[in-house]
């Protein structure tokens, strides 16, 4: 069933909202962290819905929430871990693992690699743009403290 993206937008804000309360995060940093996950979502969703493969969708809903996550963190003076880790929990690949095992129990081995190599890429392209956000966002500070310091 296809619904509307603010609808995915409610609902994925309200889970990651969760995983805030779950996960400690300090009330003030719960909202933007909210929404880093909620855009990461929608993200993921509208590339999913538009023709992208699951795994580029993933990689490119895991560099929204990313650099939301390091934005926020430089404004409120915090980790980007605690934006991160609420933030790219509706993006892990829980559907396609289950759906892996299910294969196996199943005896239906050509599913369970196909669905199980689909996850693995999933979770490593979630692991490359966090990666990728982080090493630009270093680079650029580097570069605009440089420009400071010389003038």
């Amino acid at each position: 069933m296809n619904y509307p993206l603010y609808v995915h937008f409610i609902f994925s804000l309200i889970g990651t909202l969760g995983f805030c309360i779950l996960f400690h995060v300090p009330p003030r940093h719960m909202a933007p962290a909210s929404i880093g996950g909620a855009l990461g979502w929608i993200t993921f969703v509208y590339m999913s819905s538009n023709g992208s493969s699951g795994i580029a969708a993933c990689f490119l809903g895991a560099c929204v929430v990313s650099t939301l996550a390091e934005f926020f963190s430089r404004a409120g003076k915090e980790a980007t871990t605690l934006f991160i880790i609420p933030g790219i929990i509706p993006l892990v690949p829980g559907a396609p693992l289950y759906y892996t095992m299910r294969s196996l129990l199943d005896n239906d081995f050509e599913s369970a690699a196909r669905l199980g190599t689909e996850a693995l890429f999933m979770a490593g392209s979630i692991a490359m743009a966090l990666l990728l956000v982080a090493s630009v966002t270093r680079i650029l500070m580097v570069i605009i403290e440089g420009f400071q310091v010389k003038q």
